[in-house]
């Protein structure tokens, strides 16, 4: 558990690619191989489920520091870190633990199912037996959120580096539904666990944002165009007479779409399809909105499947007839994908429009159309290019369409974190509306805490302070003082939300200081952006 405390301790005090990798590389040279296996599965995010939630974890910490709970709230709000506030009150002289990783992570997948008196017991116990980091980075599994500035890209190449098994086919190996219980280090990385190959999906492809004037680009004729849809990118898997349906994230999301896994009953054997999640709400692609009524659901009851019904929107076809198509050219692949669609004849399972342009012009007019249709931009293809390993600048770039934006005003304010933890960068803005008396009112109806120079969210930070009008733990409200101008990339009506209205990415465009606060938007005119 020390060594990767170290290690962790050592990626967060580095911004440097180059440190990241090395800094890895060295603990996968030394560490044994079932911490080796603990580490990439956290690093991958395939952490234990939370054990014990974090009300608890305060009280336990409370106890040993001997000091009253309000106490540590307060502290807690000032650090910004539940980890990092437990790390530095509980009282520790003893570090005497020479427990790994891997043992650590046993426990707390065990801890689960204890009493609350046992839970106590061995949190206290453990945190008394770590060093300040080692108990920072413990204490991260418990409350599982641990998040470090690594990505699994750069894990991937430094175990390459170790392995010498190359980045693209590591990328693979470590890709599915596996987990630290039930393979080894050896297994994962160097053999081939046939049950876990058969629902193993590919990594995505991902498209960098286009940087450059689009004429740049070339010749137009290389080039072929989709619209970018906003729903759930996933891969569709019929392997072994089993369909499989991942998201993403690497989340099986098989059982929650039912009417997409139905495709098991018209795929060819070997059949691996790239594509997208889209609720299809009265015979037309919906809006994310629609679609965040079935995620997260355990069930899905037949009420749900009739108001949102979903879709497959196929954009590329990965494996034909069992055989890894990945390093043909996107013209190949996508002839063989548009056969198999109108093969398969299954109105769940929709291929991505494909537009193929003869000028650049044509390109910007089709794009400034995206909204009507209910998507988020372009997708820009060069027709020889082979479907790579995630992020790579060159042959696939998106062509959103710029955010829709409204002028709001700061109502309420909370602590950043991290290097932010002193500061006021947590912001609640709203419009105004008129009440049911005829009032003028702001209501409420995003948040956001990205979008302004350090030296401009220093200056907000000291405006709050002066215009607080009442406290709720970490949270103030402020006098409406302030004006910023949002972006957000979708937006729709929601019963969720106090304002009616739900946004999507809500950040900070700019700070209006030309602007009155009585000149900012109405509730009205942000409805006014729903698309009809």
């Amino acid at each position: 558990m020390r060594k990767f405390a170290e290690l962790i301790e050592k990626l967060d005090a580095t911004n440097k690619t180059s440190q990241k990798v090395a800094a890895l590389a060295g603990y996968f040279a030394q560490a044994d191989e079932s911490d080796k296996l603990a580490t990439i599965a956290i690093l991958s995010h395939r952490r234990p489920p939370r054990p014990v939630n974090t009300t608890l974890l305060r009280a336990y910490a409370a106890e040993l520091a001997e000091i009253p709970l309000w106490l540590f709230e307060e502290s807690y709000h000032i650090v910004g870190d539940l980890a990092e506030s437990i790390a530095l009150v509980v009282p520790n002289d003893e570090h005497t633990s020479d427990k790994s990783l891997s043992a650590i992570l046993r426990e707390l997948v065990q801890l689960k199912s204890k009493t609350d008196p046992e839970k106590k017991e061995y949190v206290q116990h453990t945190w008394m037996q770590l060093d300040y980091y080692s108990r920072f980075v413990f204490t991260k599994l418990l409350t599982g959120s641990f998040r470090i500035g690594i990505s699994q890209k750069l894990m991937t190449r430094a175990l390459s580096q170790v392995t010498s098994v190359p980045e693209d086919e590591l990328a693979y190996r470590l890709m599915g539904n596996w987990s630290a219980n039930d393979t080894t280090f050896e297994e994962l990385v160097f053999g081939r666990n046939e049950q876990a190959y058969v629902s193993k999906p590919y990594p995505f492809y991902l498209a960098y944002a286009l940087e450059n004037e689009i004429h740049e680009l070339g010749d137009i004729s290389d080039w072929a165009a989709e619209h970018k849809w906003d729903g759930i990118r996933g891969q569709v898997i019929f392997r072994k007479n089993e369909i499989f349906i991942w998201s993403r994230g690497e989340e099986l999301v098989t059982e929650k779409y039912p009417e997409i896994a139905e495709l098991a009953n018209v795929l060819p054997e070997g059949t691996v399809i790239d594509g997208e999640i889209l609720a299809f709400v009265d015979d037309q692609v919906g809006l994310f909105n629609d679609l965040q009524t079935r995620i997260g659901r355990k069930n899905v009851s037949k009420a749900v499947l009739a108001k949102v019904p979903v879709i497959f929107k196929a954009y590329d076809l990965l494996e034909f007839h069992g055989q890894d198509i990945r390093s043909q050219s996107y013209r190949e692949r996508r002839i063989l994908l548009e056969a198999l669609v109108q093969a398969a004849n299954y109105p769940v399972l929709q291929l991505s429009h494909q537009m193929n342009f003869t000028s650049w012009e044509e390109v910007i007019t089709e794009r400034g159309r995206s909204r009507e249709k209910r998507s988020e931009g372009l997708m820009l293809k060069k027709k020889s290019a082979s479907y790579q390993v995630g992020r790579k600048k060159g042959d696939w770039w998106k062509w959103k369409i710029d955010p829709l934006t409204i002028d709001a005003v700061l109502t309420y304010a909370m602590r950043g974190h991290g290097r932010r933890t002193n500061l006021f960068t947590d912001y609640t803005f709203g419009l105004w509306h008129l009440n049911e008396k005829g009032e003028k009112e702001l209501v409420t109806f995003a948040k956001a805490y990205s979008g302004l120079t350090d030296q401009e969210f220093a200056q907000v930070d000291n405006i709050i302070k002066r215009t607080t009008l009442e406290r709720f733990g970490p949270v103030r409200s402020v006098e409406p003082t302030l004006v910023f101008e949002l972006a957000f990339e979708g937006i729709a009506l929601s019963n969720r939300h106090k304002s009616g209205v739900a946004v999507r990415f809500p950040r900070i465009l700019r700070w209006r200081r030309d602007k009155k606060v009585a000149d900012a938007n109405t509730l009205d005119d942000l409805k006014a952006l729903i698309p009809k």
